[in-house]
């Protein structure tokens, strides 16, 4: 299994263990490894996967969708301007509190700065309007860090989570989830249902946050 498919499959089965239940998917190149990540998880019943062409009416779609299901939802699009097409959609969230995930493919980070198709400064394009900015970083070519490197993509999947719920703050919106990908872009000849680096037992998520609790009745006893 390439790196960016193994990437791809670990955070998809985060997102899925934190949670999530829908996600709009806006197809492009550079966001292969997850669509077809994404695609593999709708056919197996773990989400719905909704698709749409133009990122602007996917993202207030994903917003219905979060509002309906109190649930956070994604929007995974690849990288560029396709980026900058969720710019409504965020700032509408962050003001309405929807836990929207943008998730973003990018190109290698030696390609920004070079006149590369489809390339921009795009990790904290949304500023203020989003609760957190994450990056996953390249992944790497090394089989034998692969428990490692499990580790570092589920955990900072479930620091996305718990940013755009709220769960540490209260205050839930939107989150940009940015994902270097580097070719391969599709999937090695495999056996079906190649097996990813596992999880927590019993389908938990990697990291649990509980939701922050303000405004608590405390009893004193004086």
């Amino acid at each position: 299994m390439n790196p960016s498919t193994a990437q791809a499959r670990v955070v998809v089965d985060e997102l899925i263990r934190g949670g999530v239940r829908d996600v709009v998917l806006c197809p492009g190149s550079r966001n292969a490894p997850l669509a077809f990540a994404l695609a593999d998880a709708d056919r197996r019943g773990r989400l719905r996967l909704h698709v749409r062409i133009d990122e602007r009416t996917a993202g207030y779609l994903a917003i219905g969708l979060a509002v309906a299901a109190g649930a956070p939802v994604c929007v995974a699009m690849t990288s560029g301007t396709a980026v900058a097409n969720m710019g409504p959609a965020v700032v509408e969230a962050n003001y309405a509190r929807v836990p929207l995930i943008v998730l973003s493919a990018n190109r290698p980070y030696e390609l920004l700065g070079t006149g590369a198709n489809q390339t921009m400064e795009q990790l904290g394009y949304f500023g203020s309007q989003v609760r957190a900015a994450i990056s996953l970083g390249l992944a790497e070519d090394a089989p034998e860090k692969l428990d490692s490197l499990n580790a570092q993509w589920r955990s900072a999947t479930c620091r996305v989570i718990a940013a755009a719920t709220g769960a540490r703050t209260a205050n839930a919106g939107p989150v940009q989830f940015d994902i270097p990908l580097r070719e391969p872009l599709v999937p090695d000849p495999e056996p079906a249902g190649g097996e990813i680096p596992p999880g927590r037992p019993d389908g938990k998520p990697w990291t649990y946050t509980p939701p922050v609790a303000f405004d608590q009745p405390l009893e004193i006893d004086l």
